[in-house]
């Protein structure tokens, strides 16, 4: 079980990695749970698994890194290949990705911290964000009646991501195979944030989303061409807004998660659960799903 790792979201990655590792013991495997350091590739040589769960989050472990480290040691690994997983954490190519497809999303750029912080880079309202870290880490939001630009925090990268703000309803659904399981409908007070996503109680999830049908079929078709078009394996997770008023033209993608949260107050298994599909159960099938040239 490779959690934990240098990422800004070790907490939820160690979270993850403790919950999958009792559900597999539970369907009796033998699970040896490794915090992944620089000694990795040296304590897998000495471990020798049969699989690897990969249930790292964020930069390093959700990537394509760890991905290429499972491949050159020739060790099956779950979830997305080396290529997919890139390609998903990188926000601007994966929406280029997206475009290709036909799948709609909003308008973004590319600009330097210092180029945001500076003046506004589109018009309000915008959102900022750093275009390769997930789990709402460093969020900005500036408002249409915003008058300066945001001031980022020293944590920000040099380079994030500017993307018109879409309002609406936060759903999400998850994607297992080549099923779509269901709709999300996440509720909070206010935006979905780290916060949100992680505390018990942050959020309160409705499962199915009580949406008209042809949006939930639209989410469901959505997120499987997204799944597909970014080449993923084993379970993403593809989040959306949605603004009533404007029907399904108001339906839009933000981005594809390779290495969706487990833990209690995760989406994903919820999804899984709704489906028939048991915590431990899924926890297996990713499993026997693991294989390398993902």
């Amino acid at each position: 079980m490779l959690m934990g790792g240098p990422s800004a979201e070790r907490e939820v990655s160690l979270s993850t990695g403790r919950e999958c590792a009792r559900a597999l013991r539970g369907e009796g495997y033998e699970v040896v749970e490794v915090d992944a350091g620089p000694d990795l590739v040296a304590q897998l040589k000495d471990i020798k698994p049969d699989v690897v769960f990969n249930a790292l989050h964020g930069r390093w472990g959700e990537d394509g890194c760890v991905q290429g480290i499972l491949e050159w040691l020739r060790i099956p690994y779950t979830h997305s290949g080396v290529l997919a997983s890139a390609l998903a954490m990188d926000k601007e190519r994966s929406k280029a990705a997206y475009r290709i497809a036909g799948l709609p999303v909003v308008d973004s750029v590319l600009a330097s911290k210092d180029e945001v912080m500076a003046g506004h880079v589109i018009a309000p309202p915008y959102v900022v964000k750093p275009n390769n870290e997930g789990s709402s880490v460093g969020i900005y939001i500036v408002h249409e009646a915003a008058n300066s630009p945001p001031q980022l925090s020293d944590e920000m990268p040099a380079q994030v991501m500017v993307e018109t703000y879409a309002p609406g309803r936060e759903m999400t659904v998850t994607v297992m195979g080549d099923r779509a399981l269901c709709v999300t409908d996440i509720l909070t007070d206010g935006w979905y944030d780290y916060e949100a996503k992680y505390a018990t109680g942050g959020s309160r999830h409705v499962l199915p989303a009580d949406v008209p049908e042809e949006i939930t079929n639209l989410c469901l078709d959505y997120a499987a061409r997204a799944h597909d078009v970014l080449g993923c394996r084993g379970i993403s997770r593809t989040d959306f807004r949605w603004d009533e008023a404007r029907g399904a033209e108001g339906l839009v993608l933000l981005e594809t998660n390779t290495q969706p949260g487990m833990t209690p107050t995760s989406l994903s298994p919820e999804q899984a659960e709704h489906c028939g599909i048991t915590f431990g159960q899924l926890c297996e099938w990713l499993v026997e799903d693991a294989s390398c040239e993902r």
